[in-house]
């Protein structure tokens, strides 16, 4: 009798800790949405949230709350998506900072990149520039290379801070062209472009959306483009794969991810939404202009998209020296 009552007991206990599981996939959203963004106000994934919460709120019936919680690197945010323990009420807008970069510059990974969560959407991905000043006689990207080549000293490239995706990538640059260069991290993109406009610095990596402007006005001059199709908003730039070094593409992915374990029924609702919100002409411009270029892909090729980037990433996080602690 006693071992039919344990046997009862631990059925009842399997019972009651598959419901808050099953209630997830029958009825989610069962309430608001928080979209966590792991940066402060104003940077293109908070942009990029803000864009998306209405039509995903109007899709999916219920308020969709954006969530700006920067800090450790970006992993403050993603921590608080990890462990909110609310049914899946609470979702990420992710992308290579704190998934494909920041883990990996502590000693102990405060998380895994893929197993700690579910990669649900992509949104869209925007290039990283190698751009120069206008003061140096370059104009393409093999000027570029016999320009530093010529120096006879690591010329410093700037980038938006150590650790940052611009840093990454001129790691990965460096190493694949053997240059001599050695990076100088400042506290932000701002302070990088002023030095840069001021003579002080010469070359530099960041994301296309925050050089444009400056290249725009033809002070700044960006001579490739880390992605595999040239972009919209740049359609003169030509591409890392064009000119010959497609191990160099380093795209900024943007997408909604959710915590582990999150149920199917919920994923496949979250992903028809954010892709028929991309359907919308007008939102998909207006990303457009913010230097993405939109992707609607499924739930599993999204995540084979970051479980990609993570592994090709690696080389140049390592290479960086950079740490978090």
């Amino acid at each position: 009798m006693t071992k039919l009552l344990h046997a009862v007991a631990a059925l009842l206990a399997a019972a009651v800790s598959l419901t808050p599981l099953v209630a997830v996939a029958q009825d989610w959203p069962g309430r608001p949405l928080h979209l966590v963004v792991p940066f402060p106000p104003g940077g293109t994934s908070d942009i990029v949230g803000r864009l998306v919460a209405q039509p995903l709120s109007e899709r999916l019936k219920q308020p969709v709350i954006v969530d700006n919680r920067p800090g450790g690197g970006t992993t403050i945010g993603a921590k608080a998506v990890i462990t909110a323990n609310d049914g899946a009420h609470t979702l990420f807008v992710s992308n290579s900072a704190p998934i494909s970069i920041a883990p990996f510059l502590f000693d102990v990974p405060p998380y895994d990149s893929v197993k700690d969560f579910t990669h649900v959407a992509m949104i869209g991905t925007t290039p990283n520039a190698f751009f120069v000043s206008s003061t140096i006689p370059v104009e393409t990207l093999a000027q570029y290379v016999d320009w530093v080549k010529a120096q006879g000293k690591p010329v410093p490239f700037g980038s938006g801070g150590g650790g940052s995706i611009g840093h990454i990538v001129g790691e990965m640059f460096k190493n694949e062209l053997k240059l001599q260069m050695e990076h100088v991290a400042y506290k932000g993109s701002t302070p990088m472009f002023q030095d840069m406009l001021g003579g002080h610095l010469k070359v530099g990596v960041n994301t296309l959306p925050e050089v444009w402007e400056f290249a725009k006005q033809g002070r700044l001059r960006v001579v490739a483009l880390t992605a595999p199709v040239r972009a919209k908003i740049a359609p003169n730039v030509p591409t890392v794969v064009e000119l010959g070094y497609p191990k160099l593409v380093a795209e900024n992915f943007v997408g909604i991810s959710g915590p582990a374990g999150m149920p199917s029924a919920a994923v496949s609702k979250l992903n028809a939404a954010v892709n028929d919100a991309l359907s919308d002409p007008k939102l998909a411009a207006r990303l457009e202009e913010l230097g993405m270029t939109v992707q609607k892909l499924s739930a599993a090729a999204f995540t084979g998209y970051v479980q990609k980037q993570v592994i090709e990433f690696q080389p140049g996080v390592k290479a960086s020296g950079a740490k978090l602690n």
